[in-house]
């Protein structure tokens, strides 16, 4: 059941997080009084890009690129093998500093602030990251996927402040507004596409695979939250990630972007106040 889950993850994983942007463009037109764009449309996009010649600023960037997608795929496995979760988000981590030094490699001032932003993003989230996988074990025992989804009770019961901080620090995963400080899906970022100005062609349809294994990598942890040993927790658990995407989506519209101070300021309050006080209430119980 691993291996088979391991190769539903990395052929899947694309195909699911690529019908899950068109869907969201369709909400998002709609939210707009737009029609929008077709469901395939991301499919599409990425087709014309690898048709499209390689032209990169040099000749590190595409491997940069590349190990960010194997290394989130990576990741993405171990979490749907039911591995270790924190071995899961540290890699998770290191895929992140791939992205980021691929970006940092050109000499862009657009892609290098875009940067400069992403490091900046992944300090407001990672406090908060960190405590959701302490949450887990503290809830189940257990690092490990396979002992949270096996018990008896769903994580949630236990976890309610730290559900709520990681929807707030997801929409800087899904890089959705207020927090698209970096980089953005649509056209309202003052820095052209910010760590994404420099790639083309096959190498930002490889950043944009890779975005969709890290979507639904952050949508597997949020299953993580309701699944437990019971048969139905399952089709709640996807109930509530559609709920969480509709969420985030419709935050994303009706938001502007914040400056990177106020991200700062509003995630670590986020993270204190839902997820530390969570936390200690949690070991208190324990």
């Amino acid at each position: 059941m691993q291996v088979l889950s391991v190769i539903g993850y990395l052929i899947l994983a694309p195909l699911a997080g690529g019908l899950l942007d068109g869907i969201d463009r369709i909400i998002s037109a709609r939210m707009q009084r737009r029609k929008g764009p077709p469901l395939l449309q991301p499919f599409y996009d990425i087709g014309k890009l690898f048709s499209k010649e390689v032209i990169a600023v040099n000749n590190v960037q595409m491997l940069l690129n590349l190990s960010y997608l194997v290394f989130l795929a990576i990741a993405g496995s171990m979490l749907f093998a039911g591995k270790d979760i924190l071995m899961c988000l540290f890699i998770l981590s290191t895929a992140d500093m791939f992205l980021i030094m691929g970006a940092s490699s050109d000499s862009s001032p657009y892609a290098n602030l875009g940067a400069g932003r992403e490091m900046i993003q992944m300090m407001a989230y990672e406090p908060l990251t960190l405590i959701v996988a302490v949450g887990f074990y503290l809830s189940s025992g257990s690092f490990q996927v396979s002992d949270i989804i096996g018990q008896q009770y769903s994580s949630v019961l236990f976890m309610p402040g730290m559900l709520l901080g990681f929807m707030f620090t997801a929409a800087i995963k899904f890089r959705k507004s207020p927090f698209d400080l970096s980089t953005s899906h649509h056209a309202h970022q003052e820095m052209v596409k910010g760590l994404t100005t420099e790639m083309s062609g096959p190498t930002l349809a490889i950043m944009n695979i890779a975005e969709y294994y890290e979507m639904i990598l952050i949508l597997g942890i949020f299953c993580l939250f309701f699944l437990n040993g019971n048969w139905w927790s399952w089709p709640l658990a996807i109930a509530a990630c559609a709920v969480i995407f509709f969420l985030e989506t419709l935050w994303d519209n009706a938001s502007a972007r914040l400056k990177w101070k106020t991200l700062l300021d509003s995630c670590w309050v986020i993270t204190l106040l839902f997820g530390g006080v969570n936390l200690l209430i949690l070991m208190l119980l324990k």
